[in-house]
């Protein structure tokens, strides 16, 4: 299947829902807000002082005890997954979530409502290129204590499958799964969270769940229920008369799928795994999960997808003939030596440049710049990483033999590595948006010995010189 490049979408306008918290019992409001491109998930606590905003970021989890719980500088967000899962499954990549209180309201206990108001509000396509993870091999995290374990392989699209087994005889081995997102709203998104008996006994000791009723969870009955417990649960659950239905769940609720707690692990997956900040593409297959080991997953896979990102080095091969060599870099470029600081260009689309240039002992700045040591300046990087960029940016116009680029702004510059005679940079850059009016901005990267050297946020200008 051909690499695909979509757009990013959020929301046209703002929608809101009000319920209870699960595990708060509290009365909250959840305000879905249209975001602008490269946001992600955000959530926005305004019942609070400054109105903090927590990003839905795996490294962000502090406890996963009956949901994923988030925490930055002291505030939190409870229960995040069922939200994020239908931000995830409609394929809404930006978007502000409001809420007066530190829980989403748990609704039906699924995320069905959640999907009706991203639908209610409209998907808004936006004008930037989605970002998006391709899994090239299997990567995997197992929980060595509970044998939990979930993994990701090279797939075309983002695929999910769940395996329970929860060893009981109520609730035996159950599978769920999705060959896309576009079954997510009709096949998981109205799958009800759920809890067996036993669980539900311990919570209410606790004093947890005081939002829980019997139209928000599935309860499994594993163990017999005596006449003090039928006590509790109808204290619990506000109900004169509790009893046990055929398939084994307590009454007043009917399954929506033979399946419905396969289908609710894999919703809880995917909004787990909402958390890596990134578009996956490959199949994640799991295999007894539940909130740990999916963040811990997502934890994983986040640091894989930053670490890659920073030190994949383009592959080059130096024996075929590069793109442009450096007589015909000059017919684009009007900087000549010594101050032309490229070699030889290998690649240049619409988005993405790749350039070189070999740095030896002969440069005209090493006979002044720490002689005894000579270490390439950083300026001096950055410009070579300029030049390259100044490539894509000027074969974007017909004849770029009558234009300049002039920088106009620089951002988050790093030095990684030094850079010494007989290194060869490799430049990377690409457009972080498309060029308008003349402006082009870039993400710039140089390697060198297949590492991160100097990285930076490049802004510059394409002006008529005639």
């Amino acid at each position: 299947m051909a690499e695909t490049f979509s757009k990013q979408q959020t929301i046209k306008k703002e929608v809101s829902l009000r319920g209870v918290g699960l595990h708060t019992g509290k009365e909250v409001t959840l305000t879905f807000k249209p975001a602008p491109v490269d946001t992600g998930y955000v959530f926005r606590r305004i019942d609070l002082e400054d109105q903090p905003i927590i990003e839905a970021d795996a490294n962000y989890v502090v406890n996963t005890q009956r949901g994923t719980n988030l925490e930055k500088n002291g505030v939190s967000i409870q229960t995040c997954e069922h939200v994020l899962a239908a931000c995830v499954g409609l394929e809404v990549d930006n978007v502000i979530m409001e809420l007066d209180s530190s829980e989403p309201p748990i609704m039906d206990g699924s995320s069905r409502f959640f999907v009706e108001a991203l639908e209610e509000a409209g998907i808004e396509v936006q004008d930037a290129d989605r970002d998006e993870f391709v899994i090239t091999e299997v990567i995997s995290y197992k929980d060595e204590k509970t044998g939990s374990e979930i993994l990701v392989m090279p797939a075309d699209n983002y695929q999910v499958t769940t395996m329970v087994d929860f060893g009981t005889k109520i609730l035996g081995t159950q599978n769920a799964s999705i060959q896309n997102l576009s079954e997510f709203k009709s096949e998981i998104a109205n799958a009800r969270t759920f809890s067996f008996l036993h669980e539900i006994e311990m919570l209410l000791e606790h004093g947890l769940i005081k939002g829980g009723d019997l139209n928000n969870a599935i309860v499994y009955v594993d163990k017999e229920l005596s006449p003090e417990t039928m006590d509790k649960l109808r204290v619990a659950f506000k109900k004169d008369n509790i009893s046990v239905k055929p398939n084994g769940i307590l009454d007043n609720l009917t399954l929506h799928h033979p399946n419905e707690a396969a289908r609710h692990k894999l919703l809880d997956v995917m909004g787990d795994l909402a958390l890596v900040g990134t578009r996956i593409k490959g199949k994640v297959i799991a295999n007894k999960p539940g909130h740990l080991v999916n963040t811990q997953f997502a934890k994983k896979l986040s640091k894989i997808i930053k670490t890659e990102r920073r030190n994949n080095m383009p592959k080059i091969d130096f024996d075929k003939e590069p793109l442009l060599d450096v007589n015909a870099i000059m017919n684009i470029l009007p900087h000549r030596p010594p101050f032309l600081l490229v070699d030889k260009i290998f690649s240049c689309t619409d988005t993405c440049v790749i350039g070189m240039k070999n740095v030896t002992m002969n440069e005209p700045f090493f006979v002044g710049h720490f002689p005894g040591k000579p270490v390439m300046p950083g300026v001096l990087q950055v410009e070579a990483m300029a030049q390259t960029g100044g490539i894509l940016a000027l074969r974007s116009v017909p004849d770029p033999e009558n234009y300049l680029t002039y920088f106009m702004k620089i951002d988050n510059v790093k030095f990684k590595q030094q850079v010494v005679p007989g290194d060869t940079l490799i430049f990377k850059l690409e457009l972080l948006a498309p060029i308008r009016r003349g402006i082009c901005q870039m993400q710039g990267y140089a390697y060198v010995n297949g590492k991160l050297a100097t990285e930076a946020i490049l802004m510059a200008q394409i002006v008529k010189s005639k």
